[in-house]
């Protein structure tokens, strides 16, 4: 497979994933792979009342509270989801939340340069 085939396949999975887990898939993914990063942008992935709750500094954080311990609780199941397309080991996983735009980014850091698969 190609590098672009394995981001797209990833892209699914994790919009999977986001549905199964998290209540809601995003509107819009896009999934990279960057050296020894795959790094996963979302887009329009609140919920309507989330975007209400965050109209103000206290909603904000309590979305993003809901959120970050939403992923936390969930993050094996997305690792062993991108271990079932990526045979690699996964040092660590991050992900944050933009209440202001609707967007989350996740970055997932492996062992080794993933570029150098697909040379």
């Amino acid at each position: 497979m190609t590098k672009g085939q394995i981001e797209a396949q990833l892209s699914e999975a994790i919009s999977k994933f986001e549905l199964d887990y998290m209540g809601r898939g995003p509107e819009k993914i896009r999934t990279i792979i960057l050296q020894d990063m795959i790094i996963i942008r979302q887009n329009g992935f609140l919920s309507i009342s989330e975007k209400n709750l965050a109209k103000n500094k206290d909603g904000v954080e309590l979305v993003k509270k809901v959120r970050t311990s939403l992923f936390e609780n969930s993050r094996e199941l997305l690792e062993l989801t991108i271990k079932s397309i990526l045979d690699i080991n996964i040092i660590s996983t991050y992900s944050d939340v933009s209440t202001k735009t609707g967007e989350k980014i996740v970055v997932i850091v492996t062992d080794h340069d993933l570029e150098k698969l697909f040379e």
